[in-house]
């Protein structure tokens, strides 16, 4: 590895209390120079938050220890998914005056500033990174058509890297199936901040909690932890914990969102709402103790590019139980391993992995501990190795290109 320090620039749609802890590492590190630009800033001064359906602002450090600018957004639109709210001209002068070595792009394309920073950066000739956590062509509202014009329109996309971010395997298999040259994929893991989690579960008072949620200290506690949306499918939960008939069992939702409601209904028309736990909306420095109170956590959702409530929850030392359609299942959760994975909306085969999970205590402290062994190498040091591999990557496909133009010139 070259001494020479890389300047790279990160441009990311606004801080999150996941992406800070890797930028913060990547400012200690000998062989990077790097500068994150933030199109917005709505989790630090907060904001409504849509999923949840209430006001989120992360109550952990987010702009420490780093070098960070906020670029002006000219959008009228309110920050969200829409293409257009988010329009930050100021990202051209940036990369064509910064001198990078090569850019990393973490807003996704569906965003206008992405197009203004891969234009920029091409005619810069300044290598570029970005990718997708997407595990398959599906998108979230489940139409068909979006399918096709993905499979004509992302080879083209991700041909224009000079590297693409893969955060899982399962990524990695979707871009090698439309054609990308496996030579320009690169695993990205997508990962939590571990020694963050790791210390505030030791430090968790797991009965004094549960007495605070009025459960009995013997209790068998199910988890959701998740935005109560119908792509998360909360109420494949409720229906399979009342269908599991768990012995002292109690089911918690950690979350908020325009479900709750209708799950409230549910649980009182199952005559079983002496056993659920609404908490709202839990703020970071609130889960560890969420996990370590709990027995098992499940992620029922059926649109789950990842999922990295699964890493917190193996940290904690929380059991997993997953669908088939989360991301995570492909690299974490090894059925009858590190957790269980079950058929997404198939409520008896989650019930059933419910019964199996809680009945065997035994069993289920092997897989805590497989998951918690697992998990380590699943590391914030792990991304940081492979981001300093993916730009090493990037500049060096980058200037053979370069080369290969030049000789035919």
């Amino acid at each position: 590895m070259s001494e020479k320090k890389s300047r790279v620039l990160l441009l990311c749609s606004h801080p999150t209390q996941y992406g800070s802890p890797m930028w913060r590492r990547f400012a200690k590190h000998p062989n990077l120079d790097v500068l994150v630009a933030y199109c917005g800033m709505q989790s630090v001064e907060g904001r409504v938050d849509p999923g949840f359906g209430v006001e989120v602002a992360w109550d952990v450090p987010l702009l420490d220890d780093y070098s960070w600018v906020q670029l002006t957004n000219i959008s009228p639109i309110s920050p969200g998914s829409s293409f257009f709210s988010r329009v930050n001209p100021g990202i051209w002068k940036l990369i064509r005056t910064g001198r990078f070595d090569a850019i990393a792009i973490f807003t996704g394309y569906r965003c206008a500033t992405f197009w203004m920073a891969l234009t920029a950066a091409k005619f810069s000739r300044t290598p570029v990174m970005y990718g997708t956590d997407a595990t398959s062509l599906e998108s979230v509202d489940g139409r068909a058509w979006k399918i096709s014009l993905k499979k004509l329109f992302w080879p083209r996309l991700f041909r224009m890297a000079e590297v693409v971010f893969a955060p899982s395997s399962g990524t990695a298999a979707l871009m090698r199936s439309l054609n990308i040259p496996d030579e320009r994929i690169h695993l990205m893991p997508y990962v939590v901040d571990n020694d963050w989690w790791i210390a505030r579960a030791k430090d968790v008072d797991r009965l004094a909690l549960r007495r605070k949620w009025k459960v009995p200290d013997n209790a068998n506690v199910v988890l959701f932890c998740a935005k109560l949306q119908p792509w998360k499918r909360p109420a494949d939960v409720l229906r399979a914990f009342h269908r599991a008939e768990i012995p002292n069992g109690y089911l918690v939702f950690a979350g908020e969102g325009p479900l709750r409601k209708e799950l409230e209904c549910d649980a009182s028309q199952m005559g079983i709402s002496d056993k659920i736990r609404f908490l709202g909306f839990v703020n970071q420095s609130g889960l560890p103790e969420v996990y370590v109170s709990s027995d098992v956590m499940v992620l029922p959702s059926e649109y789950e590019p990842f999922g990295l409530v699964v890493n917190e929850a193996m940290l904690c030392g929380c059991g997993v139980i997953v669908s088939d359609h989360v991301g995570a299942r492909f690299d974490l959760v090894k059925d009858g391993e590190t957790g269980r994975v079950y058929p997404c909306g198939d409520i008896s085969s989650l019930s059933r992995c419910l019964r199996e999970t809680l009945s065997v205590p035994e069993s289920l402290s092997l897989q805590r501990r497989a998951a918690r062994d697992h998990i380590a190498k699943w590391s914030p040091a792990f991304y940081v190795q492979k981001f300093v591999r993916a730009v090493a990557k990037a500049q060096g496909s980058h200037n053979r290109v370069f080369r290969k133009r030049t000789q035919h010139a």
